[in-house]
């Protein structure tokens, strides 16, 4: 493994949970009052775009950071429109 795999798989991972304190703050709070749906639509259609580019391209890092970040802007507009 390459001192850029290295770098890429950390990136990934570090991206992929970006939205995760979110997600755990209003799922323990139950409310998503100050979250905007807007930017999680965006994100969501974001992702979808890059995981199928991923797919395209075959790059595992690519998929596997997508993946997490498409399953965290789900559930946050599922919350966001639960909790509304």
């Amino acid at each position: 493994m390459t001192a850029a795999d290295i770098l890429g798989y950390a990136a990934g991972a570090l991206t992929a949970f970006t939205f995760l304190p979110q997600v755990l703050k209003t799922w323990k709070e139950k409310s998503a009052k100050d979250v905007a749906l807007n930017m999680f639509i965006i994100a969501f259609i974001n992702e979808i775009m890059w995981l199928v580019y991923g797919i395209m391209i075959n790059n595992w890092i690519i998929i596997a950071t997508n993946a997490v970040m498409l399953a965290m802007s789900g559930i946050m507009i599922f919350l966001k429109l639960k909790y509304k």
